[in-house]
């Protein structure tokens, strides 16, 4: 019984204390929007931001090659030949790997 008591004592001693750690603990590991998955959602934010500049440079750069195309009937023959490695009928291909 003694023991209990002297518990007793030191919960009433330092109740702000305990309030304040377990509203910290609750906050920061157990609540649905705690610190640790507001960090995980800032992270995956980021990934996803970067995630759209790159599609939107991709987006970009097929925008204008075509516009290229449409208007260059000599960028036609360019990429036919170095995509799909078109030739003329007097010519020969050499494909060189890197």
């Amino acid at each position: 019984m003694g023991k209990l008591i002297s518990i007793w004592n030191f919960i009433c001693r330092r109740k702000y204390l305990i309030t304040v750690v377990a509203f910290a603990v609750i906050i920061g590991f157990l609540d649905e929007n705690s610190l640790v998955r507001r960090f995980g959602y800032e992270r995956e934010i980021s990934q996803l931001k970067e995630e759209i500049e790159k599609y939107r440079a991709d987006y970009e750069e097929n925008t204008k090659r075509l516009n290229e195309i449409s208007t260059n009937p000599d960028a036609i023959e360019q990429i036919a030949r170095e995509k799909y490695l078109m030739k003329k009928p007097n010519e020969d291909i050499y494909v060189f790997e890197e």
